[in-house]
């Protein structure tokens, strides 16, 4: 389990065969085995060194997520796991990847950018204003949500820490819903229909 609060990001060394091979300072933190959040995708680390990690990539995480078109030198997020006595920051975020977005706008509001993130219905109908919603691995809160999009405000740090300080329109990012919403929806179904 992870909150959202990337802990910093790393660098992309390449993408091949299922095998992403990645420069970290975070990596002197893992071992074999560990998991670790990747642009919002848990991963499984392998060969950590003090100098990165790789981490086998199925197919199905390839489609599901932006990690597909990654190349040499792209820069990603990163979070390692929660541990029983670190305050919960962010908000509950599982590293399971809902589906992808694409940035459609950006524009500035005094200190702080706003994005406006177009997603599927199927999505969307999991996101409330006010509520939170994982973009890129990054824990957010939802500003504003029609039938076609949604919109986070970005603060200075959030910009200076993580990938999301350099995105632009077009780009496709990691959406993760609030899981809790996902059970609420089955559970009331399932009594509505009992």
């Amino acid at each position: 389990m992870f909150t959202g609060l990337v802990a910093a990001t790393g660098t992309v060394r390449s993408l091949r065969d299922g095998r992403l091979e990645l420069d970290a300072e975070l990596a002197a933190e893992l071992a074999a085995g560990d998991s670790i959040a990747v642009n919002g995708v848990c991963l499984t680390a392998v060969d950590a060194t003090a100098e990165g990690f790789a981490a086998d990539v199925m197919p199905e995480t390839l489609r599901r997520s932006s990690l597909g078109p990654l190349g040499a030198g792209d820069e990603v997020n990163l979070e390692l796991p929660l541990r029983a006595t670190d305050r919960l920051g962010g908000h509950v975020v599982q590293g399971h990847v809902d589906g992808t977005g694409s940035v459609e706008e950006l524009r500035e509001e005094g200190f702080s950018r706003v994005l406006r993130i177009a997603a599927e219905p199927e999505l969307l109908r999991y996101v409330v204003e006010k509520g939170s919603i994982a973009v890129d691995g990054v824990s957010l809160t939802v500003s504003a949500v029609d039938e076609d999009a949604f919109e986070v405000s970005l603060i200075p740090e959030t910009l200076e820490r993580t990938t999301l300080g350099s995105v632009e329109p077009g780009r496709t990012v990691n959406l993760e819903v609030d899981v809790f919403a996902k059970y609420v929806e089955k559970l009331t179904r399932a009594r509505l229909s009992a």
